[in-house]
């Protein structure tokens, strides 16, 4: 198994932090608000996706501005991809697949890796791999809760987080039924609020997503 030496300061952090911001659109400038209203709502993990508008650029600058918060990396898929995202200063990096090399990559840089995985074949691919934890990933289009709670029979300890098709409404019960953490986008950033610039109602819809996630007793 690889050794990642990010692995337990990651799963402390995504422990306490339990829900992921997850950031992809076609313009830097609604990145940024996205991010800034995100934050203040109180979610301190915002992944940038790389297909995004200048993901590098708004990497560098989150980590500016948000001096709070971790800022990390999305939808990596390659070697290049991973080093530029590193270089802008992403502090942890996710991946919509299992990649053995992209794993080692970041374990050398120190930096945490959490692939996309679906299968109980992939997930314990990716962990035994040295991956920092699993993104299981479509969840809903699987069984959402349901699924999550048939893998924690065989599969608990490895820890996972359920990502596509997260809502205010199932993150609470994804993390009840074990997971260590969720990551949210659409219903984080709902079209009408983003399209009319209500970034007001995101930083409170997001503040209300922590105080779901936070009166949850740690396991």
């Amino acid at each position: 198994m690889g050794e990642n030496p990010s692995r337990q300061q990651w799963l402390s952090t995504v422990h306490h932090r339990r829900a992921i911001a997850v950031i992809r659109t076609a313009d830097m400038a609604i990145g940024r608000q996205l991010a800034i209203a995100a934050a203040l709502g109180g979610i301190r993990l915002i992944e940038i996706a790389w297909n995004s508008d200048q993901p590098s650029r708004l990497i560098a600058e989150l980590q500016q501005e948000l001096p709070d918060c971790d800022i990390g990396a999305g939808t990596i898929v390659n070697r290049e991809q991973l080093e530029a995202a590193i270089a802008a200063g992403a502090e942890f990096i996710f991946t919509p697949h299992v990649d053995q090399d992209l794993i080692r990559q970041a374990i050398a840089h120190h930096i945490p890796i959490i692939p996309g995985a679906l299968s109980p074949t992939e997930i314990v691919q990716a962990w035994q791999a040295g991956a920092s934890s699993v993104k299981v990933f479509p969840i809903t289009a699987v069984g959402g809760v349901s699924y999550l709670r048939s893998l924690q029979a065989p599969l608990g300890h490895i820890p996972l987080i359920p990502t596509g098709g997260i809502t205010l409404d199932n993150a609470k019960e994804m993390i009840t039924a074990g997971a260590i953490a969720v990551g949210l986008s659409t219903a984080l950033f709902p079209h009408h609020w983003v399209q009319n610039q209500n970034w007001s109602a995101i930083a409170s819809h997001a503040a209300r997503l922590v105080d779901t996630l936070e009166v949850i007793a740690a396991p």
